[in-house]
């Protein structure tokens, strides 16, 4: 079946992807992650699994599934990860069997991890994997967002300044750099960029059916000549009312050369 949605019949079936946002701590990533779930139904968030404590408002299951450093030593050693990283301290991965469910529904995935996770992903399903890496409109300007956050120490502040400066130097291993200097902007840009990897032709399972389907139609049920026209050659005539019925010689793909105009 060539369509998803009956209501939407140009709307072809497709394979999810994993799009991956990544910034050093600070520059928008999660509340650009919060903004393309509220905005988009095609796409869920993998929820990681960590080793840290919850912070307030956390839900298990909803924002981290929270384990101990046993289990997940456990779980990475058993191959149930498709990446994992230390950050700050703490251990964080993402399970493979949710992700792979949804891709093979055709759902796509959220990341909101940081650069080793990016590329391990990519490392274990580099087709499917979509790179976004988020900068901020520069060093002085993190540096503030992260004391109005109001969440951190001094200490821990420094910390992560430090690591953003080694973070940013991993731009180049990303498909797509946006600056994050405008959040409404830099949203934008970065569904722009998911709608068009939505379209990439090598996603479109659904295609192959369709152009199918259209040739067979435009061939007038004639399995032949639709081969013909999904190969690009010219479909063979048998001579003037020769038993094949075929077209003019002159026509490919369905178009008369030379004419600039539809005839058969």
């Amino acid at each position: 079946m060539a369509h998803n949605d009956p209501h939407k019949p140009h709307e072809l079936e497709r394979r999810g992807l994993l799009f991956v946002l990544s910034s050093p701590s600070g520059a928008g990533k999660s509340t650009l992650s919060r903004m393309l779930l509220d905005a988009d139904d095609k796409i869920a968030l993998s929820v990681s699994y960590t080793t840290r404590p919850p912070r307030p408002g956390e839900i298990e299951g909803v924002h981290y599934h929270f384990t101990d450093v046993a289990t997940f030593k456990q779980m990475a050693a058993d191959g149930e990860f498709l990446e994992w990283a230390h950050v700050f301290g703490n251990r964080y991965g993402t399970p493979k069997g949710p992700v792979e469910e949804k891709l093979a529904a055709g759902c796509d995935v959220l990341f909101d991890i940081d650069w080793q996770g990016a590329q391990q992903l990519y490392q274990e399903a580099g087709p499917d994997v979509v790179r976004v890496f988020i900068l901020p409109p520069s060093i002085e300007e993190l540096e503030r967002r992260l004391h109005s956050r109001a969440q951190d120490s001094d200490a821990v502040i420094a910390d992560r300044m430090s690591r953003a400066k080694s973070e940013i130097g991993h731009w180049d291993g990303y498909d797509y750099v946006v600056i994050n200097d405008d959040v409404d902007t830099c949203f934008a840009k970065v569904r722009e960029i998911l709608e068009a990897e939505r379209m990439r032709r090598t996603r479109q399972t659904g295609l192959i059916n369709f152009v199918r389907d259209y040739a067979l139609e435009r061939a007038g049920g004639n399995k032949r000549r639709a081969a013909a026209l999904l190969r690009g050659e010219e479909s063979p005539v048998v001579g003037r009312g020769g038993v094949d019925g075929g077209w003019p010689s002159a026509c490919a793909y369905g178009r008369c050369r030379g004419l600039g105009r539809w005839r058969c």
